[in-house]
């Protein structure tokens, strides 16, 4: 197929254009910057902004599909800027996609649209959407999957949501750098009492996933209108996960703790602050932190196996091993 990727040059965009052009697609990458990298691939690249209409249906005529990964992410900002990105720009994909007849396309979301701040244990995809949520991405990215999945059937339209949770692996500019540089600076701890279960996604797993639904994505397949969380098949203890994880790349241990109230009354404190006074950056701990660092969320795979075919390809320890592979080198530096 000729298949349009939003945001093929991110972390997990590139990894979704690698898989594609693996099983022998035709990958276009919209993103807004420039990626010679994927042009050494053979992949033609589109400057886009989504929250333009007219340029994003543009960029969409003459493909088949699109598998839309792009988005605003964190914890903190503006909450137009997330609105615009995440919400007018899914708008404007699937409104491109019905405009020139693309017949499939599978949404990257996020299990943080069903968090409401407590926990859950393999939860299955019938977890409501959060009646509340603690920060503007989570709010969005729920706006945007419902957008996906009620594009469904119109059109000629084929759709679904996949939320991958917490991605990892090498070339990760975002969680784990973030983690271990908080954990050099002495400014991480462990909140609540340090056994809350928690499901990865190693990033090639999350990038198979996306190709596994959108190969099987037709009218009336199983997994049409719905979306599906994905994650490893053995969820970890989180804080013993970083705990190896920092023993093996030469990180202090993290020994710090605070209870679960005390860090959710903290962020909440800190969140005032920094939006009364304007301060610059994001606060060092908010109240969705709070709670995503001290709860269970781990997520059962058997739907997204059962209704597209789904399988892992990486288990969590070669995962675990390949990421702290690619971290040595920074480690020892």
């Amino acid at each position: 197929m000729r298949v349009l990727v939003t945001g093929g040059g991110g972390f997990l965009g590139r990894a979704i254009v690698e898989a594609l052009l693996a099983r022998g697609h035709e990958v276009t990458s919209a993103s807004r910057g420039a990626y010679p990298e994927l042009a050494q691939l053979g992949v033609t690249g589109v400057r886009l902004d989504l929250a333009d209409e007219e340029a994003t249906a543009a960029a969409i005529a003459g493909h088949e599909a699109v598998v839309h990964t792009a988005a605003l992410t964190g914890i903190w900002g503006p909450r137009e800027a997330f609105f615009r990105t995440n919400v007018d720009g899914t708008r404007n994909v699937i409104s491109g996609c019905l405009k020139h007849g693309v017949a499939r396309l599978v949404g990257t979301s996020s299990p943080s649209v069903c968090f409401d701040g407590r926990g859950h244990r393999d939860a299955l995809n019938d977890l409501p959407y959060a009646k509340r949520y603690l920060c503007a991405y989570p709010e969005t990215k729920a706006i945007a999957e419902r957008l996906v999945l009620a594009g469904n059937a119109r059109g000629g339209l084929t759709t679904c949501a996949l939320r991958p949770h917490l991605i990892f692996g090498p070339r990760d500019p975002h969680l784990i750098p973030r983690l271990i540089d908080r954990g050099r600076r002495g400014r991480l701890a462990i909140v609540g009492d340090g056994t809350n279960e928690v499901s990865l996604t190693f990033v090639e797993n999350a990038a198979a996933a996306h190709v596994d639904a959108l190969e099987a994505l037709e009218p009336g397949a199983a997994h049409a209108g719905r979306a599906y969380f994905l994650g490893q098949k053995q969820a970890v203890r989180l804080w013993d996960w970083i705990g190896e994880l920092f023993a093996r790349v030469g990180v202090p241990p993290v020994t710090r703790r605070v209870p679960k109230p005390v860090a959710y009354a903290g962020g909440a404190l800190l969140e005032l602050v920094w939006n009364v006074f304007a301060r610059p950056g994001e606060p060092p701990m908010t109240r969705f932190v709070a709670s995503q660092l001290a709860v269970d969320h781990s997520y059962d795979l058997g739907p997204a196996e059962r209704d597209f075919g789904y399988r892992e390809r990486v288990d969590l320890a070669e995962a675990t091993e390949r990421l702290i592979a690619a971290l040595q080198p920074a480690a020892s530096g």
